[in-house]
């Protein structure tokens, strides 16, 4: 029996994969900036270091996309590294004293980074490594980290309750409306109220301050930088971007090519690091956008999609100073809201992953206790204290165990 022919998939304009980038970029840049920009000046980074930082990630995973989507002919996206970002948040919150060496050692630790994403494509052994490492616990150090910046909407409703309630209904309401587009337009619910609270408070804005200027930083290298900062960022950005980033590839029919993939974003990350930018990865979430059917119906166009996201992430970098301003000029509360609203769906998918294997759960408890806890020893952030305690909790319960 002769068999049947599949239908021939329809020919779409080139305008669909096109915009689907554009909208790929514009959900990607708009609903986690703020974190980036948070994470940058936690570790003691200035306005413009982290203006610069957010120019710097901006340009070179535009580069990458392109890079990656055209060479292969695969819908490949990168991304900055949000859960990253947020690991900065977390490690600085005591400050930058809490840093050892101040934002020079944070451009240090990001260079480290930046090397070692570059030899887990040349050494396959290192990225066993870090697949050794229990998914709960590593989902539960990013857990630990991420709760505290979403509490920033609850708490900013005691702070301005005026300025985030409106944030926090648009979210709401788009949520369940338009998911993918919830947290970018509580971002501009958020700008809304900052115009409101320049007009009303009678703030000038300097023109020159809008313009996208790179600020280079001679890094350091301290010990406790690269055990703190380093490492943790490191093991985030392959647990939850790198990784899943591939998954979600093959969930869609294409195979991306590891080495070619840490190659392009691990020179990326050390072409931004000097002007602040803590690391870029393959895309995860944002990923869907561009790979789906919805970008394009026929899967070998849809590298297109990715070329377009590249793009994209050129033209936003032109903004990334006019964007690092508005959370200058922003009321109390406001940008720290957008922040956490922003990681909610990372917070879930963490903490369900820590938790999801009963035999697991306690180790993964007290990784994530420490991690949430903040504390900070000789200069070694928490992210490193919690990986190492529930390592530690975790072969106590199952020594001698097979």
């Amino acid at each position: 029996m002769a068999e049947t022919a599949s239908p021939p998939i329809p020919r779409t304009p080139l305008s669909r994969p096109i915009m689907a980038g554009v909208v790929t970029a514009l959900v990607g840049f708009t609903s986690s900036f703020a974190v980036v920009l948070t994470g940058l000046a936690a570790v003691g980074a200035s306005h413009a270091q982290a203006a610069s930082g957010l120019l710097a990630l901006s340009l070179t995973m535009g580069v990458a996309c392109i890079v990656l989507a055209w060479r292969y002919r695969m819908p490949i996206t990168a991304a900055w590294s949000t859960p990253g970002a947020a690991l900065l948040a977390a490690s600085g919150a005591a400050g930058a004293g809490a840093i050892e060496g101040g934002w020079p050692a944070a451009v240090g630790a990001f260079l480290i980074v930046a090397a070692l994403i570059l030899l887990t494509a040349l050494v396959p052994q290192l990225g066993a490594l870090i697949a050794a490492i229990p998914p709960s616990i590593a989902q539960a150090m990013l857990a630990g980290v991420l709760l505290p910046l979403c509490l920033a909407p609850i708490t900013g409703l005691a702070k301005n309750p005026w300025g985030v309630i409106p944030v926090v209904l648009t979210w709401l309401v788009f949520a369940r409306l338009a998911p993918r587009w919830a947290v970018p337009l509580a971002f501009l619910a958020a700008t809304v109220v900052i115009v409101i609270g320049i007009a009303t408070g009678g703030a000038h804005v300097d023109p020159a301050a809008l313009l996208p200027r790179v600020e280079l930083t001679m890094p350091t290298f301290t010990v406790g930088s690269l055990v703190g900062i380093a490492l943790p960022l490191f093991i985030v950005t392959m647990a939850s971007q790198n990784v899943p980033g591939v998954a979600v590839m093959r969930s869609f029919g294409y195979e991306v090519p590891w080495r070619p993939a840490m190659l392009v974003t691990g020179l990326g990350s050390a072409l931004g690091a000097p002007a602040g930018g803590h690391a870029i990865n393959l895309a995860a979430i944002s990923a869907a956008l561009a790979a789906a059917p919805d970008a394009e119906p026929d899967p070998k166009r849809r590298w297109i999609a990715g070329v377009s996201t590249g793009v994209s992430y050129l033209v936003l970098g032109g903004c990334s100073a006019a964007f690092a301003a508005l959370v200058v000029l922003a009321p109390a509360a406001v940008i720290p809201a957008v922040a956490g609203l922003a990681l909610f769906g990372a917070f879930g998918s963490a903490v369900q992953q820590a938790i999801d294997d009963p035999g697991e759960r306690t180790p993964a408890v007290v990784t994530f206790l420490v991690a949430a806890s903040g504390m900070a020893f000789w200069g070694v952030s928490a992210a490193f204290w919690a990986l190492l305690a529930g390592l530690l909790v975790r072969g106590a319960l199952h020594l001698g165990r097979r």
